[in-house]
């Protein structure tokens, strides 16, 4: 198939610009290379000779047709010799200033016809945009690293940008073996805006002593089935990348409490203590290898007490069918005995608030999340209390603990780890949608491809229950009177029907 643009300019041939010139020559483009740094474009070329050389080494590639995208890739000495693109795709630091003034030569050298487009993912593509002459040819075209392996494609449009430039580059997109999503100029497009939730809300958790980065990690992989936890991705990512997109997001928004940065990152920042490129961040690295404490076996206990549910505890029929398949001596009485463990299942509020309101002894209460379904989880997880004994603790994790699965104790907070993220990132997605930056089903693929996620948040959010998700806000705000919890009106008016892509409003 013959590409959409015959002739691609890359500027800026660092990891991200040579990754695009990859894929662009693979769909058939000339594609040619310029950097400042006079020996950067000779080393981009080569590295990407030596990809394709690793691929017909493997077998998953023709050494004719290796041979045919190396024929299509040249390096230039001069800005001037980009004058018969078609296409010009910027890579250069994420400074505005730099990227204006070298958009304002570009537009001079190239044909009326050709497209101007910035690979950036932090500055506003209208701004970069505004000293050009003709900004409707220019658009964001914001690709992740590495963009060979990362199949997804952020188109954002301008305000003057023109509708028919976006169609292009989609389909352009999709003919590099891509999926394009398509996004308005706002603060973190699609994915940067989205992945707020995860690690803001984790980092919070921890600031408020509720439970370790280990442990934070462990439950999302095994409750939600994350492939990183929060403080595994930031290390992947390193905090040099990543605080400063939290700092950016939160700032643009006017200090929009739903992306309030951490002063954990901020610190980890100056530290030096980036991740795994510097070999410590949340975690310290060996060889590159991640170390961890393997977690304490659950306790021994001579005597099981009698258990006793809250008749409000969430999903309180599946709670009473798991216990009495851990073997659970079950109390049925109006009240707990004064031997008894209380259970209590709450979505939003802490356990200590529970035990108050509905008069239960504290010191004998225990909280258990049961906002996702316990056969479908790898993981329990229990909240203590600050006057829960110790001993009733131990109880309640050596019984949830009966048939192996694995069980994290926390302590006491508004929402459970799980219940925290999950309803964050369902909420700033919902967010997203009433602002509409993107149609709903765009905004499914950019997360679950960008970001990895095991689903699209909206998807999260009607697996869960909208209105489980809803109530863990409501109850959350109610407990800490923080606006970061304030539902979205789309997610409240969606609430009761339900988020899926069924539903989708024009």
């Amino acid at each position: 198939m013959k590409p959409i643009y015959k002739t691609v300019g890359v500027v800026g041939t660092g990891a991200m610009g040579r990754g695009i010139a990859q894929i662009a020559a693979q769909a058939g483009s000339t594609v040619k290379l310029f950097d400042l740094q006079a020996d950067a474009g000779v080393k981009a070329k080569a590295a990407l000779h030596d990809q394709w050389d690793k691929l017909v080494a493997k077998g998953r590639l023709e050494d004719s047709v290796a041979a045919g995208h190396k024929s299509r890739v040249l390096t230039l000495a001069t800005l001037a010799e980009l004058a018969d693109c078609d296409l010009i795709v910027e890579a250069v630091v994420e400074r505005l200033d730099v990227k204006q003034s070298l958009f304002a030569e570009l537009e001079g050298l190239v044909s009326p016809e050709a497209v101007l487009v910035t690979n950036t993912s932090s500055l506003s593509v209208t701004a970069i945009a505004a000293k050009l002459k003709h900004p409707g040819r220019f658009a964001g075209y914001h690709f992740f690293n590495p963009v060979p392996l990362m199949k997804v494609v952020e188109v954002i449009a301008g305000l003057k940008t023109s509708a028919a430039v976006c169609t292009q580059l989609m389909d352009y997109a999709r003919q590099m073996g891509h999926t394009p999503v398509l996004a308005q100029d706002t603060p973190g497009f699609i994915v940067n805006h989205a992945g707020r939730g995860y690690g803001t809300e984790a980092l919070r958790i921890v600031s408020e002593g509720i439970a370790d980065f280990a442990t934070i990690d462990r439950i999302l992989r095994d409750q939600v089935g994350f492939k990183l936890g929060p403080f595994e991705l930031m290390d992947l990512t390193a905090l040099d990348v990543s605080h400063p997109v939290m700092e950016s997001v939160y700032r643009q928004y006017y200090d929009e409490a739903r992306y309030r940065p951490s002063v954990i990152t901020a610190q980890r920042l100056a530290g030096g203590m980036l991740g795994r490129k510097t070999g410590e961040g949340f975690y310290k690295y060996e060889g590159g290898v991640m170390q961890t404490t393997p977690e304490a076996p659950a306790p021994v206990v001579a005597e099981m007490p009698p258990v006793w549910v809250s008749p409000r505890a969430a999903r309180r029929a599946e709670l009473l069918q798991l216990l009495k398949d851990l073997g659970a001596k079950i109390e049925t009485g109006a009240s707990a005995s004064p031997q008894a463990l209380t259970l209590v299942a709450p979505l939003g509020f802490d356990i200590t608030t529970v035990a108050v309101v509905e008069r239960l002894d504290p010191a004998r209460t225990i909280g258990i999340d049961m906002l996702i379904d316990d056969a479908a989880t790898k993981r329990r997880v229990l909240a203590t209390n600050p006057a829960t004994r110790t001993d009733m603790r131990d109880a309640a994790h050596a019984l949830f603990a009966r048939d192996g699965k694995a069980v994290s104790v926390i302590r006491d907070s508004g929402g459970f780890v799980t219940q925290r993220v999950v309803a964050t990132i369902v909420n700033i997605a919902s967010d997203i949608c009433q602002q509409g930056i993107c149609s709903p089903k765009d905004l499914e693929t950019a997360v679950t491809l960008g970001l990895g996620y095991p689903m699209g948040p909206l998807a999260m959010g009607d697996r869960y229950g909208p209105t489980n998700v809803l109530e863990v806000l409501f109850n959350m705000q109610t407990v800490y009177g923080d606006q970061r919890y304030r539902p979205s009106p789309w997610l409240r008016r969606r609430g009761a029907i339900g988020l899926s892509l069924m539903h989708e409003e024009s």
